[in-house]
């Protein structure tokens, strides 16, 4: 079998190539936009799959030299929705913030229990059950590629390959069953929007608002991201010797560095709109470049023992999500019509990600009205919050089946 082995330089040319490749074919072919499946993921899992194809047949491996840089990344995009907070944003919700924190968090253990519990009747080692629990469904791609590693350091073979594949099943289930629930709930309970016509104008324009991402802003972002990330990295090492039987992922405590630079600096220097629209794009490019190569490098071939087990977990994450967001948060946030369309959006980042939730949201408020409340709030949690609340929780799961 021919082995083509590309260096740390090869490997990373490589991986934007897929990601162009990837936004080619999203133009393209308007179904994946409609799914909201990322360049990232349709890149590299096109390649992944002509990778195993030629594995199978004995023509040709890959070998890339991804390890240190996938890191790099991972680190530098969880230091970025860090800094994404603000303690200014976070006042601004107030009790339904709290609520669905609560709420999301719960779904997250949930996720992880019935993936644990259905494994073991279905005869799955903990460890890949758990890859099919809350790191691909409500973390998404992101934790999916950055928890996995952690699971095959463990003994998980094959880790990867079935939180990615899970992370793009939740994706797309997460789009299909959104807008029927709402649609369901809204006409079950004769609910309606309530939002002014200034509220709904006030929303497009917010959205339509935009900064000068400037070279000086830009590199002082990029500064703060890596002081972040050394933060972060400092933080791990001391707690390791600590606590030398904790497996604390370091791109956790990345982003606890991202949280900590961004409100030292809104108190001591003021909050700078544009600085944070150059970390996000940060962010989105480093989210980018990790989770294709992650995918890239995906030994497919592994999966193909775990195919039923592996469909009956996911389908059963999906039954759940929708029962909860149909019997428990829809109730929880205030039985309204508010309350309905955050519904909509916890199926949206409870399985897939935050733009699957902002698009199914967007599908219901199309139809039956605006809900601002709905649009600030999801955003905060999917995006945000639920990303320390998972990671706590997905660490607490790992380290008690490391044993």
């Amino acid at each position: 079998m021919l082995e083509i082995k590309l260096d740390i330089f090869q490997t990373l040319a490589f991986t934007v190539l897929l990601i162009w490749l990837g936004d080619f074919l999203r133009q393209k072919f308007p179904i994946l936009k409609k799914y909201c499946i990322p360049s990232a993921v349709v890149g590299g899992l096109l390649f992944a799959i002509l990778a195993c194809f030629l594995h199978v047949k004995g023509l040709v491996d890959f070998k890339f030299d991804s390890k240190t840089t996938n890191t790099l990344f991972y680190c530098l995009f969880f230091a970025a929705s860090g800094a994404a907070a603000g303690l200014s944003l976070l006042k601004k919700g107030g009790k339904l913030i709290a609520i669905f924190t609560f709420l999301a968090a719960a779904t997250a253990f949930l996720q992880n229990v019935l993936a644990v519990g259905l494994g073991k009747v279905l005869g799955v080692q903990p460890l890949i059950a758990l890859m099919t629990g809350s790191i691909p469904m409500t973390g998404g791609h992101g934790n999916a590629a950055s928890f996995a590693p952690i699971a095959e350091k463990m003994g998980a073979t094959g880790a990867m390959e079935v939180a990615i594949a899970a992370a793009t099943f939740g994706l797309i289930s997460g789009c299909i069953v959104g807008g029927p629930l709402g649609n369901a709930i809204v006409q079950k309970y004769g609910l309606k929007g309530s939002a002014t016509a200034e509220e709904v104008a006030e929303m497009e324009k917010a959205s339509q608002k935009t900064f000068t991402l400037d070279k000086s802003r830009s590199l002082k972002a990029t500064c703060l991201m890596f002081i972040a990330c050394g933060f972060g990295a400092t933080l791990f090492a001391i707690l390791k010797k600590a606590l030398p039987g904790v497996n604390l992922p370091i791109h956790v405590l990345c982003m606890l560095g991202g949280l900590i630079i961004r409100i030292i600096y809104d108190v001591f220097i003021g909050e700078d709109e544009a600085l944070y629209e150059c970390i996000d794009s940060l962010g989105e490019i480093s989210l980018a470049m990790f989770v294709t190569m992650s995918i890239m490098t995906m030994k497919l071939w592994q999966l193909a023992d775990l195919a039923i087990p592996m469909v009956i977990l996911l389908f059963a994450q999906v039954v759940m999500i929708v029962l909860f967001a149909a019997f428990i948060s829809f109730r929880l946030l205030g039985k309204n019509y508010d309350a309905a369309v955050m519904a909509v959006g916890h199926t949206g980042f409870g399985l897939g990600a935050v733009p699957v939730s902002m698009a199914t949201m967007k599908t219901v408020c199309d139809k039956y009205g605006y809900s601002k409340i709905a649009f600030f709030v999801v955003p905060v949690i999917g995006g945000l919050i639920s990303n320390f609340t998972n990671a706590a929780i997905i660490t607490f799961f790992l380290n008690l089946y490391s044993k």
